[in-house]
C-alpha cells in the first residue's frame, strides 16, 4: 500500500461517495419511464437480475483494480499487467471518457440548478401553464444564464476537490447524500399521498403483460425481448462504469470490506433512488392528469407543471431541484476526483495545481455543449446529433461498454491481471466472497453480454 495516498476516513464515507458517482439524472427521469414503458414490475425484475449478474461483477472489477495498485487508470494497470503487455493504454481512454462526461455534464447541472433557483425565488408562481415550457426553452436559448450555471458548478466541484478526500470529498458528498436520500423519501412520501396516486403506481410498478406486448408491437414474447433488453441496458450503465470513475475509489478503501458486499450495497443505493424517484413522478403525474414524458421534458416541462398544481408547489418544486442539483453535483465532483488524481499520479502535480489546471481545462472544453443550444445550434456531429448529444454518444455508447469489457477481461484473462489475483483482491476482508466456480461465466458468459450491449449501442 503507499502509505502517502489518502484514504476515505469512513466506510460509510466511502459508501456515499462512491454511490453519489453512480447516482445521477439518468436515475430519476430514465429508470422510471422505462419502467413504467416496459411492463412495470417485470421490468424491475429483469433490472435488479441484471444489476446482480453484470452490474455487481464489473463494479468489484474496478474496485479490485484500484484497491491492489493503490493507483489511477493508468498506474493502476501499469502495476499490475504482465511486464511488456499495453492494457494501460485503455487507462487513457478511460480518463478522456472522464473528460469528455464532464464536458456536457457541468451543463446539465447547470439546468438543475438555474431550476432549483427559478422554483425558489417563485419563477413559476407568475407565469401561466402554457409558458412552462417556453422557461426551458428560453433557458437553452440564453448562453450566459447557460454560462454561468455551468461555470459555477465546475468552480465549486474543482474547490469541493481541492481540499482534498477527507476534508473535501468525502465530507461534502457524506452530508449532500444525507440530505439526498431524506429529500427523495419526503417527496416520495407526498407524492403517494396526493389523491389518485394509486393509478401512478399501478403504471409504474404492477407487471403488466398488456404493456410487455405494446413493447413488442403485440406480440408478448418480442416484447419480453425488448424489456429484457431495456432492463439489461439500464442496470448496466446505471454504475458509470468503464472510465474509472469507481477504480479510483476503490485505490482509497480499506482492506476491512470484501468488494462484493461493498459493491452490493452501493448497487442497493443506487437502485434505492432510481426505484423512489418513480414513486414521485409517477404518482404525482397521474394524480394531476398529466402525461409523463421521457428525456428532459419530463423534468423541465412536465414535472414544473405537476409542482404548479399542488398546494405549496413553489416549496416542492425547490426540494425536487435541489434533491436533482445535489443528485448530479455528486457526480460531476467524483469524476472530478478521478481526473485530479491521475494527473496527480502521472505528471506529479501537486492538488492545487492539478485543481488550477484542469479547472480551466473543463471550463474551455465545456463551452461547446453551452453554445450547442443557442449560437452553434445549426453544429450537428455524430450522426447528425447536436454537441451534448455527441458527447454523450461517445462516452455512453462506446467508452463506457468498452471501458467494461477491457477491466472484465483484465481481470478474468491470463493475459491480463488473472481471475486468482482478481478473487483474492476481491476477498479480502469482511463479507461476502467471490466463489471460484463463476470463473466460467466470468470468462465466457459476462464478456459476451457486455459485446451485445455494445453493439447494440453502435447500430
Amino acid at each position: 500500500m503507499n502509505d502517502n495516498r489518502e484514504s476515505f476516513k469512513s466506510r460509510l464515507g466511502f459508501l456515499l461517495v462512491s454511490a453519489g458517482c453512480a447516482i445521477g439524472i439518468g436515475n430519476v427521469w430514465k429508470f422510471p419511464y422505462l419502467a413504467g414503458q416496459n411492463g412495470g414490475g417485470i421490468f424491475v425484475i429483469f433490472y435488479l437480475i441484471f444489476l446482480v449478474i453484470m452490474g455487481v461483477p464489473v463494479l468489484t472489477m474496478e474496485l479490485a483494480v484500484g484497491r491492489a495498485s493503490r493507483k489511477s487508470a493508468v498506474l493502476a494497470y501499469k502495476n499490475l499487467e504482465p511486464y511488456g503487455s499495453k492494457w494501460h493504454i485503455h487507462g487513457w481512454f478511460a480518463i478522456a471518457g472522464a473528460y469528455i462526461l464532464m464536458m456536457y455534464y457541468t451543463t446539465v447541472s447547470g439546468w438543475m440548478v438555474s431550476y432549483f433557483m427559478k422554483f425558489a425565488v417563485g419563477k413559476f408562481d407568475n407565469i401561466s401553464m402554457d409558458e412552462v415550457d417556453s422557461v426551458f426553452v428560453n433557458l437553452l436559448s440564453d448562453p450566459e444564464e447557460m454560462m454561468i450555471c455551468m461555470m459555477l458548478t465546475v468552480l465549486l466541484g474543482f474547490l469541493v476537490c481541492s481540499f482534498g478526500i477527507q476534508k473535501g470529498l468525502e465530507k461534502v458528498t457524506t452530508a449532500m447524500m444525507t440530505v439526498l436520500l431524506a429529500l427523495i423519501i419526503i417527496l416520495a412520501i407526498h407524492s403517494i399521498s396526493l389523491p389518485g396516486a394509486a393509478k401512478g403506481l399501478n403504471f409504474y410498478l404492477v407487471p403488466s403483460l398488456e404493456k410487455v406486448a405494446a413493447a413488442g408491437e403485440g406480440s408478448i414474447l418480442k416484447g419480453l425481448g425488448s424489456v429484457i433488453s431495456a432492463a439489461m441496458n439500464q442496470a448496466f450503465f446505471t454504475l458509470s462504469l468503464g472510465v474509472a470513475c469507481m477504480e479510483i475509489f476503490g485505490s482509497y478503501m480499506s482492506d476491512r470490506f470484501t468488494l462484493v458486499g461493498e459493491s452490493v450495497r452501493i448497487c442497493a443505493l443506487d437502485t434505492f433512488v432510481a426505484i423512489t424517484s418513480g414513486l414521485i413522478i409517477f404518482p404525482a403525474c397521474f394524480s394531476f392528469n398529466v402525461d409523463p414524458d421521457a428525456g428532459p421534458s419530463l423534468i423541465f416541462m412536465t414535472l414544473p407543471k405537476v409542482f404548479m398544481s399542488m398546494t405549496g408547489g413553489r416549496v416542492w418544486g425547490s426540494l425536487f431541484f435541489l434533491f436533482m442539483s445535489f443528485a448530479s453535483f455528486s457526480t460531476v465532483i467524483t469524476v472530478f476526483e478521478n481526473i485530479l488524481s491521475t494527473s496527480i499520479d502521472n505528471f506529479k502535480w501537486t492538488r492545487k495545481k492539478a485543481v488550477l489546471v484542469n479547472c480551466i481545462f473543463i471550463l474551455i472544453t465545456s463551452i461547446p455543449c453551452v453554445l450547442g443550444y443557442n449560437i452553434w445550434s445549426d453544429v450537428h456531429l455524430i450522426g447528425g446529433r447536436d454537441v451534448l448529444d455527441s458527447e454523450d454518444f461517445i462516452v455512453s455508447n462506446i467508452l463506457l461498454p468498452a471501458g467494461s469489457l477491457i477491466y472484465l477481461l483484465f481481470c478474468v484473462s491470463k493475459w491480463g491481471w488473472g481471475f486468482d489475483n482478481y478473487m483474492n483482491e476481491c476477498n479480502k476482508g469482511e463479507g461476502m466472497k467471490i466463489h471460484p466456480g463463476v470463473k466460467r461465466y466470468f470468462q465466457f458468459v459476462l464478456p459476451v453480454l457486455i459485446l451485445i450491449i455494445l453493439i447494440r449501442g453502435l447500430m
